[in-house]
């Protein structure tokens, strides 16, 4: 695993560094978040898809802390869907995600609370760049490059595409329609969409199967699933 793990990833992208505000859908962001949850663990070698719903292969941690919480509940309960679990999921993640980027000193928890304790706000701005920063070189390099990117980035692409969150990676107008574009294409050729063989896909199987699947539930919850 990276040094942050792909929600995290996700939710630097969408965030605004200076302002510490997401930007964007929100319930985009929460279900690109729970599905790249458990990518992780497909990645990780803990998950599979069979038989229409998302099992435990191997019960071992993965040490990263987030991907670990979700393994256990998601051994201690009975399978359910993709679509199931990015909904029991979603809820209260991006508490748990901004927390543990807080504590990686990546962000920080900027309280403007009113004094009355009415309002409760809180920022998140950045205060160590050079992670997003990796993870945005990464990402043009996959949309620039020839080359097809490595799983982890693959799948980020993938999910970044499933929620269209092209705006988040600076672009505006044409280029957020070539970008997206791009990224389809980068999921094609791993083999998440069905139009390539799992065989002939750079991605593991059973880990191109699980993308591929949470994506399709991604896309049927927001309504832009293709007939």
């Amino acid at each position: 695993m990276g040094s942050v793990a792909l929600a995290e990833e996700l939710l630097l992208l969408a965030y605004d560094d200076e302002s510490g505000r997401a930007t964007g859908s929100h319930i985009g962001l929460d279900l690109g978040m729970a599905a790249a949850v458990l990518v992780e663990l497909a990645l990780a070698g803990r998950i599979a898809y069979v038989g229409g719903t998302l099992v435990v292969t191997n019960s071992a941690p993965t040490g990263e802390p987030i991907a670990d919480e979700v393994l256990t509940r998601v051994v201690a309960d009975t399978p359910h869907t993709p679509s199931s679990w990015l909904q029991r999921l979603r809820h209260g993640l991006r508490d748990r995600v901004l927390a543990d980027l807080c504590a990686k000193n990546v962000i920080c928890d900027v309280d403007e609370t009113t004094a009355d304790g009415y309002i409760h706000l809180h920022r998140y701005p950045t205060i160590d760049p050079s992670v997003e920063a990796d993870v945005r070189d990464r990402l043009s390099r996959a949309l620039i490059g020839d080359d097809q990117p490595d799983e982890r980035t693959a799948a980020l692409a993938t999910l970044i595409g499933a929620v269209r969150m092209e705006p988040t990676l600076g672009l505006t107008g044409a280029d957020v329609r070539a970008a997206h574009e791009q990224l389809e294409k980068i999921s094609d050729h791993a083999g998440f969409t069905g139009t390539v063989s799992m065989e002939e896909s750079s991605i593991r199987p059973s880990v191109a199967l699980v993308v591929a699947v949470l994506v399709k539930a991604i896309q049927t919850a927001l309504g832009t699933a293709k007939a």
